[in-house]
């Protein structure tokens, strides 16, 4: 979660570059506890033990850049890129992103028609 963090806030760095602006950074998240440790403002003594990282991640949320929903499991898009998922889990997740499995010959037409 802390390096999506990081790799969404330099993005946002480079398209406020560009001009476009954000308000709060959506994230989603299927870790529940994350969210709960993340989004609460008091320090408990048991969470003294957590990893610097996710301090950074608590201080961008507190700050209001960046906003955690939680999503569940099976619907966790990323899934489809960092996982090995069974396949109706992958077609699932294909169809979800707008994405298409081309044959080849679908591929030999899309070659021919650009020539």
């Amino acid at each position: 979660l802390s390096a999506c963090c990081a790799q969404v806030l330099w993005m946002r760095a480079q398209l406020t570059d560009y001009g476009f602006h954000f308000d709060k950074i959506p994230m989603h998240c299927d870790s529940k506890a994350a969210i709960a440790i993340l989004c609460n403002p008091v320090q408990h003594s048991r969470t003294k033990h957590i990893d610097v990282r996710y301090h950074f991640i608590k201080e961008k949320v507190e700050r209001g850049i960046v906003e955690l929903f939680f999503v569940r499991t099976e619907y966790q898009l990323a899934d489809l890129f960092t996982k090995a998922l069974p396949v109706e889990s992958f077609k699932y997740l294909v169809r979800r992103l707008g994405m298409r499995c081309l044959t080849p010959a679908e591929l030999e037409a899309l070659a021919n028609e650009s020539d």
